[in-house]
């Protein structure tokens, strides 16, 4: 048994032993778990995967004279403005706008959206900003026009409401067309398969009961630092799970939160799918201590040892039904088996990049530049998944 200080001393001497997740995976196979507890003080994960449910909290500063925003477009795309004057928050997927019609965009620029501003932002470029105020005697000011960097504006950090899932699903296209989603296009007749995590390697397959990350763990963030700010939207840590504590479909999720003037382009990048709009990919990591011989254990999860659902998009429903479960050394060979069909498989997270990760929080490591904080509290273990069924749920008539 290990306390975090005891880690975080050696981290600062500069000896403490950091492994990538798959580092320990590969030496489990010579080794014992007694033996690995012995070794190893961190094991570093990571993942760099589509994150749509992102955005940015950005603060302009005041103008002269004052102005109360209340509509905004950054570089065409609409960015919520119902905070104080002159506070704004851009999501990932907000999709670019015609300012003359107030439409969505042509297929000249259909590709541009709320995650490619995000990644402009942080690469230092300008953008432009056009905004409405609601003018007040304290804010007199009705219009404003101007280009911002992130060297001119005040605040301007990430604040992501549901990032990082723990486990995902893989979808398949049993009908007749092929369709547009949020994994991409998916081929008719179970022509493809895509799922979007990076399996073994991703951070919250290896501490699946969540025991040592919370609120206040920091963590890599779009290559800066960042912390876990709360459980994510749709978090459901009910899921049913394996004997090795993996859930077999969308589990946990976190909310996370951390200063973008720090982050690097390389590592937060806008992205747009045909005929479903525009995203984020994202990469994070997070360093998990190695407190007892349990982490060990969890650690060593393999691809074979954890499972994802096949879920048919063919069919418009909350509930769609599945082919059942597939492992992710299926999913990771480039085919599974469907009903006797062979099916490719691709994945949206970058396996290699979610590797990168990892050696990069490692060597921030091992360099004494990152420790590990303690949770001021934990993320909720009894969460429920509430839908909106049923005969509260009405279906409003836009005609």
């Amino acid at each position: 048994m290990r306390i975090l200080e005891e880690i975080n001393e050696k981290i600062t001497q500069g000896k403490a032993v950091v492994w990538t997740v798959e580092e320990l995976k590969s030496r489990l196979q010579s080794i014992t778990v007694q033996e690995a507890f012995q070794q190893v003080d961190v094991i570093c994960t990571g993942t760099f995967e589509t994150m749509e449910s992102s955005g940015a909290m950005i603060n302009l500063g005041h103008t002269d004279p004052p102005i109360k925003i209340r509509q905004c477009w950054l570089d065409g795309v609409p960015s919520y403005a119902g905070f104080g004057a002159v506070d704004l928050y851009i999501g990932a997927t907000a999709s670019g706008e015609n300012l003359e019609t107030k439409k969505l965009p042509d297929q000249l620029n259909e590709n541009w959206g709320g995650g490619h501003v995000i990644e402009n932002l942080i690469a230092g470029k300008s953008v432009s900003l056009k905004a409405l105020g609601q003018v007040t005697d304290c804010y007199p000011r009705p219009t404003l026009e101007a280009m911002i960097n992130k060297e001119t504006i005040n605040q301007f950090y990430l604040y992501n409401p549901r990032n990082l899932y723990q486990n995902f699903i893989v979808g398949v296209n049993g009908g007749e067309r092929t369709l547009y989603t949020y994994l991409g296009p998916l081929r008719p007749r179970l022509g493809n398969a895509v799922y979007s995590n990076s399996g073994a390697l991703s951070p919250l397959l290896n501490d699946p009961y969540l025991n040592l990350v919370g609120i206040g763990s920091r963590i890599f963030l779009g290559g800066g630092i960042g912390y876990i700010a709360w459980e994510g939207t749709q978090h459901f840590p009910l899921q049913k799970r394996l004997e090795n504590g993996t859930p077999i479909g969308p589990a946990s999720t976190l909310a996370l939160i951390g200063d973008a003037k720090q982050m690097d382009p390389y590592w937060v990048r806008g992205c747009h799918f045909k005929n479903y709009g525009s995203s984020l990919m994202l990469g994070v990591g997070i360093a998990l201590p190695v407190l007892q011989e349990e982490v060990i254990l969890h650690c060593g999860v393999t691809d074979e040892e954890i499972v994802a659902p096949v879920v048919d998009f063919a069919v418009p429903r909350r509930v769609r039904p599945t082919f059942g479960l597939v492992t992710y050394a299926q999913l990771k060979s480039g085919r599974i088996t469907i009903e006797g069909k062979t099916v490719r498989t691709a994945p949206l997270s970058s396996i290699p990049l979610s590797r990168k990760v990892a050696q990069t929080l490692k060597k921030w490591i091992e360099a004494g530049d990152f420790t590990l904080t303690q949770p001021v509290a934990p993320i909720s273990s009894d969460r429920a998944f509430l839908p909106q069924d049923g005969q509260k749920s009405r279906e409003i008539n836009l005609e």
